[in-house]
């Protein structure tokens, strides 16, 4: 059943990020939209409209979600991966994601003021921007 659903939920995924599926839906709401004259407006005409996209926007959260969940797993794999491979890497942030946003900040507040940097400086992400780009 989870390897059929990630099949689908991947496929969906995919097609609903294609502008091709933009253009069907553009092309929904204009039909909907000049059919208006002809259904007088009616509460069932805007109900048509209303349910289709509640419906569509309800079942795309939960896969759009679900997409997000393997991608941010695959990520952490990944990571995980090279700092097992790093030989001067810590071995202690792997799986630091199952931490609570706390215990994930004061971790991010160690390594700035570890490099010499001000914890939590906003200022602190212009400067490393600033250094990279002047290598160029």
């Amino acid at each position: 059943m989870d390897r059929i659903f990630t099949r689908v939920a991947s496929a969906i995924a995919t097609m609903a990020g294609q502008p091709l599926a933009f253009l069907v839906a553009l092309l929904v709401i204009i039909v909907w939209a000049v059919t208006g004259p002809l259904f007088q407006y009616s509460d069932t005409w805007q109900l048509v409209i209303n349910t289709g996209t509640t419906i569509v926007t309800f079942l795309m959260v939960f896969l759009i979600q679900n997409s997000q969940n393997r991608d941010g797993a695959a990520m952490q794999a990944k990571l995980d991966e090279l700092i097992r491979a790093v030989s001067d890497a810590r071995d202690p942030f792997i799986g630091i994601e199952h931490l609570t946003e706390t215990q994930i900040e004061s971790i991010r507040a160690a390594l700035e003021k570890e490099t010499g940097l001000e914890p939590g400086r906003v200022n602190t992400v212009d400067e490393t921007v600033e250094r990279l780009l002047d290598r160029t």
